[in-house]
């Protein structure tokens, strides 16, 4: 029998940050795998006051939308920087560069679109000001 959904809550997958080196940054919960999804992507981040993700990235192919649950911070998309606050949506084209960072009340954002394996490119210390 074909299953008819999935669930998952975002509080009870794996942070990853901490895997990664990332764990001063805040938390990265990736709950794709946990419900099964194939074609697309679901991330729940919670940032740490001031702090920025560490690296931009891009993709190939997948377009990704960025929802502010609470908090505030600043985007970097290519060469433009602009705050953003709760409930704010954050559209990015797949080739646009991005990196977010916290506001002094930290930001917690959801990020979702289309997954392809093998289809994001990072880059380390992207955003330096």
């Amino acid at each position: 029998m074909a299953t008819t959904h999935a669930i998952c809550n975002l509080d009870a997958a794996e942070d990853v940050a901490p895997k990664y080196g990332m764990g001063d940054m805040g938390q990265a919960r990736f709950v794709r795998g946990d419900l099964g999804a194939e074609r697309i992507g679901l991330s729940h981040y919670r940032m740490n006051p001031g702090r920025r993700v560490g690296f931009g990235h891009r993709h190939g192919e997948s377009e990704e939308v960025y929802v502010v649950l609470a908090g505030s911070g600043r985007f970097k998309v290519e060469d433009e920087v602009f705050g953003v606050a709760a409930k704010d949506v954050v559209y990015c084209p797949p080739s646009a560069m991005r990196e977010w960072e916290a506001g002094p009340d930290g930001l917690e954002l959801l990020a979702f679109g289309g997954h392809a394996e093998g289809d994001t490119e990072m880059q380390p210390e992207w955003w330096t000001d």
